[in-house]
């Protein structure tokens, strides 16, 4: 995944939101909703979108689709984000 991917998942609010509030820990999509002002149809958009990109993960339990964020991915985009900036300083 690459750092324009990442940033064009994360552009929107409501996708942010959703990685801010997997920070504290594995909810489920009604868990999710309960923080957001969305329709479930529109919730499941963002969580699709934050999937593709690598950014969260999805499990099934019983009825219910539990999320969490990838942080393994989380850290390597730091790190790529962390390099960059080391870079484009020492250029200037």
């Amino acid at each position: 995944m690459s750092l324009s991917q990442t940033f064009q998942a994360l552009s929107e609010p409501n996708r942010q939101k959703i990685v801010d509030v997997l920070k504290k820990g594995e909810l489920s999509v009604s868990e999710i909703l309960q923080h957001l002002n969305v329709t479930m149809p529109t919730l499941s958009h963002h969580l699709d979108i934050l999937k593709r990109a690598n950014l969260i993960s999805s499990r099934r339990e019983g009825q219910q689709i539990i999320y969490s964020l990838n942080l393994s991915v989380l850290e390597e985009i730091t790190e790529q984000i962390v390099k960059f900036l080391t870079i484009e300083r020492l250029k200037n």
